[in-house]
């Protein structure tokens, strides 16, 4: 895949942005913008976790099953979440059903519900300075000073499956950092 690729549309986007309709809507829609509600960041902190070992584009395509599954993503509703809904979950063919993904989902939105300034000012607060695009896919770190700080400091909160490149990865689909890389038109 090359760094940079000119769409049908004849825009210059990270080569990763046009490989697929589902990816091309989400590079060019959402991907690096900034996101600084809790909700919306404690999704985006849920799908990421539940990434890990699979590909971004199974999560994209399930993405409305697990909006219906969770409640939308709303904090207080996932906190309240039981036995009851695990077994629930588990058994949603719409979702990815992993046990230890589902239960540390719930604990988290029960963790995020009991910072006192919610947590998008806890994140935020591990937003590195901002730094020049990267200049190729080579120049795209996968884990950073910031990141790995930030995954310490949630998992010493109680939050679970968000390691710091689950972090890192955080931090550039919510806008802390900006790794388009240079030539693409999204410029943050």
């Amino acid at each position: 895949m090359s760094d940079v690729v000119i769409g049908e549309d004849g825009l210059a986007r990270c080569g990763w942005g046009a490989s697929t309709p589902d990816y091309l809507d989400y590079h060019d829609n959402e991907w690096g913008r900034p996101v600084r509600d809790d909700n919306g960041l404690y999704e985006r902190m849920t799908l990421e976790a539940f990434q890990s070992g699979l590909s971004w584009i199974t999560i994209l395509r399930k993405r409305p099953s697990f909006r219906a599954a969770f409640a939308g993503f709303e904090i207080e509703k996932v906190a309240a979440f039981g036995e009851s809904d695990i077994e629930r979950l588990l058994a949603d063919t719409g979702i990815v059903r992993n046990r230890s993904k589902i239960e540390a989902a719930i604990a988290n939105a029960r963790a995020a519900a009991e910072l006192p300034g919610g947590i998008s000012a806890l994140l935020w607060s591990f937003a590195p300075e901002a730094r020049p695009r990267p200049v190729d896919f080579t120049a795209v770190p996968a884990v950073t000073a910031e990141s790995t700080a930030m995954a310490k400091d949630l998992k010493r909160r109680g939050f679970r499956f968000v390691g710091p490149t689950t972090a890192y990865a955080l931090m550039q689909a919510t806008g802390m950092v900006n790794d388009h890389v240079q030539g693409c038109f999204v410029d943050l």
